[in-house]
């Protein structure tokens, strides 16, 4: 039997994990290591890879599960929910966008099927790449997040009347496109109106039927067969597969397994994705960019423009303030994901030829690989941009000083987001000062326009602080989000005033130590605050006494959150809390011929391997923090703390047999 595929498929594999490490170390999007790994790999890079129709073929199956899992997301109550954003806005970028590209690809000699395709791929953004970054950034639902997510609700939505328009497509057809369009469009509410219809009357019961077995492969099996056959069904009507998918996705998404759905779909939809990113990047033929570089630059330069000045147009007309529509349009000027299906195919039918093919995914490569830092930098690019910022800095800081000038032994705020806006409320309702500086423009002017003593400025600028009059300030609070930030201005206050309070608010307790040791004079951690909140309430609520609850919280504040530091490993605790090498717990139980047995703590000698006792379990009895003459027994088990490396040797120290053992 032959097994040749099963050479490309560990090639392709081998390469895939290779460079998708590489792009994950410098925190690039997968996508775009999928696309390079095709590039390079398939019939136009190093040749490794030069059959690639079966590859191809089972890669189709990963925008039917990514359309499916649309499709969980998508509900009416939803849509109604953000009505504004997905309608109003998307509908008009999509349409408006279309229309502009469509008639530029006429005027540059496109017939006006192929013309109407290309602005359909330019209206598009990746869905995928903007809703990742936005989570990483914490920027989801944020005003700009969430008229981003709502266009590209609609974006989603809309791919499925082009997908079907293309494959409904036919050149040998006399057909004139438009009645192709309508014909498309009439078989795809058949075809929805009778998934829909069997749909909700059989998807519920066999589901329920399916749960009650009890089999996750069974309920996987069925999830699959669900999936595929909606896809299989439209499929028989001459539409996308994917259009029977995205239907039973909604349909299952108003069920309550649709979370327990999306789970078991998501490992076959992540790895067939990458498969199809990875068949795309084969389309690509390098060796004739040269030929249509100045066509790739051009779709390039248009697509970006076309939708970040549209997008900006559209939100300022719904109302939204220029930084909130700029930030908007940033995070959407870039392809996405479905167009290059649409762009694959398009070409299988003819509608565009090979030059314009690889001048359009030239194009949207480009785009992809510039969407990340454009939505990264979104803030910053918007900053630069608006007028507040292009102010000299000399006017900055007069508008400061003239904001300060009479105030004295007042609190400066860094930061004037949510965290800093709580902290001014409560100095107001106690009649203490305050002056708030921030960068965002548009929060800045809001809280001008309601007399609020905040001003525009960089709180990591020593200039703006002495403007603040940080000489006559009663305290700082930093509230700013990134901790890199928060350190430079704690090292620019101690420069200037060695003696003021300096309380800065650090999302976990990663930063405690060295912001300390910059000079702040207390670091409050997000998380460790929240769980200290909820243990204190817990413990009232268990009939602890208050005083008693009280007493803990203290203690745990004075010790700067060194206890709560103290946790036990795990796949994610190390990496995202602890970092690599940190400190951490670990649990030892004494053997009856371990050397520790028979010995006090102080014996062990183990603070000379940086390695601390917290506490001891003996039986059902529990010890914390014992004192060094504690002996130990037989069946112990030590809590130690300390470095990994550090707790490898204390545990050979105490688990080490005793000498008479040994003889």
């Amino acid at each position: 039997m032959n097994h040749g595929y099963l050479n490309d498929v560990i090639i392709l594999f081998a390469a895939t994990v290779l460079v998708v490490g590489v792009f994950h170390r410098f925190r690039l999007p997968s996508i775009l290591g999928y696309l390079a790994v095709g590039i390079v790999m398939g019939p136009y890079g190093l040749m490794l890879i030069k059959d690639i129709e079966i590859t191809r073929h089972v890669a189709e199956f990963g925008v039917v599960f990514l359309l499916f899992t649309i499709g969980l997301e998508f509900s009416w109550p939803l849509l109604m929910r953000m009505k504004g954003a997905v309608l109003g806005l998307g509908g008009m970028q999509v349409l408006l966008g279309t229309v502009v590209i469509a008639i530029a690809g006429i005027y540059f000699g496109l017939d006006m099927a192929t013309a109407l395709v290309l602005g359909g791929i330019v209206a598009m953004s990746s869905t995928a790449l903007v809703i990742k970054q936005l989570t990483d950034q914490t920027e989801l639902h944020t005003r700009h997040g969430r008229n981003a997510v709502g266009v590209l609700l609609f974006q989603d939505i809309m791919v499925i009347p082009l997908l079907i328009f293309v494959s409904s497509y036919s050149v040998e057809s006399d057909t004139k496109f438009v009645y192709a369009l309508l014909q498309a469009i009439a078989a795809g509410i058949v075809a929805v109106l009778g998934i829909m219809v069997i749909g909700r009357w059989a998807l519920r019961p066999l589901f329920r039927g399916v749960a009650a077995f009890r089999s996750n492969e069974l309920f996987t099996l069925t999830v699959l067969l669900v999936a595929l056959g909606a896809a299989w069904a439209t499929h028989l009507m001459g539409l996308s597969l994917a259009l029977g998918a995205f239907i039973a996705g909604m349909l299952l998404a108003e069920t309550e397994f649709r979370h327990q759905v999306e789970a078991e779909i998501r490992p076959f939809r992540d790895v067939l994705l990458a498969l199809f990113f990875v068949t795309i990047g084969m389309l690509l033929n390098v060796r004739e960019l040269h030929e249509v570089w100045q066509a790739a630059l051009l779709i390039f330069v248009a697509l970006s423009l076309v939708k970040l000045v549209l997008v900006l147009l559209l939100s300022r007309a719904m109302g939204w303030s220029v930084a909130v529509a700029l930030r908007t349009g940033l995070i959407l000027a870039h392809g996405g994901e479905f167009g290059f299906a649409v762009v694959a195919l398009a070409n299988g039918k003819g509608l565009f030829g090979p030059e314009l093919t690889q001048a359009i995914l030239a194009a949207l490569i480009l785009s992809m690989i510039a969407a990340p830092l454009l939505i990264r930098y979104n803030r910053r690019i918007s900053d630069l941009l608006l007028p507040m910022r292009l102010e000299s800095e000399d006017t900055v800081r007069e508008k400061i000083e003239h904001a300060a000038s009479e105030l004295k032994n007042h609190v400066i705020i860094c930061g004037y987001g949510r965290v800093g806006q709580n902290t001014a409320r409560m100095l107001t309702d106690e009649g203490i000062a305050y002056l708030a500086l921030d960068t965002d423009p548009v929060l800045v002017q809001n809280a001008v326009k309601a007399n609020e003593p905040v001003r525009y400025g960089d709180a990591t600028n020593i200039e703006l602080l002495k403007a603040a009059h940080i000489e006559r300030a009663r305290a700082v609070v930093i509230t700013l989000r990134e901790p890199h930030l928060s350190s430079k201005v704690v090292e620019k206050i101690r420069h200037i005033n060695t003696e003021i309070p300096i309380i800065v608010r650090v999302p976990d307790e990663t930063e405690v130590e060295r912001l300390l040791s910059l000079g702040a004079t207390d670091v409050i951690p997000e998380t460790v605050e929240a769980s200290l909140m909820l243990s204190s309430h817990l413990l009232v609520m268990l009939d602890v006494p208050v005083a008693r609850v009280v007493n803990k919280i203290r203690q745990v504040r004075n010790d700067q959150y060194s206890t709560l530091r103290r946790l036990y490993p795990g796949e994610t605790t190390v990496n995202m809390v602890l970092g690599e090498g940190g400190e951490q717990l670990y649990a030892v139980r004494l053997a009856a011929n371990s050397r520790a047995v028979g010995q006090t703590i102080a014996d062990l000698g183990l603070e000379q391997m940086s390695v601390a006792v917290t506490a001891i379990h003996r039986g059902t009895h529990r010890i914390v923090e014992p004192r060094p003459e504690e002996r130990l027994s037989a069946g112990d088990i030590l809590i130690l703390y300390g470095s990994t490396d550090s707790l490898q040797d204390a545990e050979a120290h105490v688990q080490g047999r005793r000498a008479e053992d040994e003889s």
